[in-house]
């Protein structure tokens, strides 16, 4: 690997831990770098799961009042999102590379549009909240599903469920959120470790600047308009969705 490379990834890594404190959508800057970086799109998916895993922890981490007040649904939807996690990062394995770059254009428009349709689909902050229902389980698997299979646009998508689903203010729902995201990262990095699809060297210099990126994070976004971070995010992933394109 050389220098300049190298330095591409660790930027790449401290960029999207920034813009995942700020606004989200720091998988579309980890997945662009390894696939410059001449990745396979399986290997640079897989390895993103890995660069964004710390960040779900300490996320988790910090909701954990919240996690464990709300421990039985949290338990049960970890169950659904662990089965769901599988499901996809297995379904990601059995492709060959060819057949998941000729979807990744099309993922990374549909991600794309539920990033930039975010604020409109997290939940509107209200008291209580109820149990999940049997809707809230399957739009949970669902996502799960995806989020194992490729993950950009996941947390967004289980805002989205879990607000309609279960309910409660911003801070229940978004606790539960990550920690769904952590269950779902875990398990989809078992299954890539298993198949020997993660770019371990890429990821050993990513996940540092990841963890400084989350860091500087909390003072971008106190300084940068979140719209401004937003129509970032979105304009690289229809760039790299172009790029797809192009290069079939």
């Amino acid at each position: 690997m050389s220098i300049i490379t190298a330095c591409l990834l660790f930027v790449a890594g401290f960029l999207s831990g920034a813009v995942n404190a700020v606004a989200g959508g720091g998988t579309f800057l980890t997945f662009g770098a390894m696939t410059l970086a001449g990745l396979p799109p399986i290997v640079a998916n897989a390895t993103s799961s890995i660069v964004q895993f710390p960040g779900y922890v300490t996320s988790a981490l910090a909701y954990r009042r919240e996690i464990r007040k709300d421990f039985r649904e949290a338990a049960v939807l970890s169950i659904i999102s662990l089965i769901g996690g599988l499901a996809g990062a297995l379904i990601l394995l059995s492709l060959s590379n060819p057949s998941f770059r000729a979807m990744v254009p099309w993922l990374l428009i549909a991600a794309t549009a539920i990033f930039a349709l975010g604020p409109l689909l997290r939940p509107n902050p209200k008291e209580g909240g109820t149990p999940v229902g049997m809707t809230g389980l399957i739009g949970q698997f669902v996502t799960a599903i995806y989020g194992g299979f490729f993950g950009a646009g996941m947390g967004i998508m289980m805002l989205a469920v879990l607000g309609l689903s279960t309910g409660g203010d911003y801070h229940r729902v978004n606790a539960l959120k990550n920690f769904l995201a952590m269950v779902i990262a875990a398990v989809a990095i078992v299954v890539f470790a298993g198949g020997n699809v993660i770019g371990w060297l890429h990821a050993a210099f990513m996940i540092p600047g990841g963890a400084l990126g989350g860091y500087a994070g909390v003072w971008l976004a106190r300084r940068v308009p979140q719209v401004f971070i937003r129509a970032i995010v979105i304009a690289v992933g229809l760039l790299l969705a172009v790029y797809y394109f192009v290069t079939a």
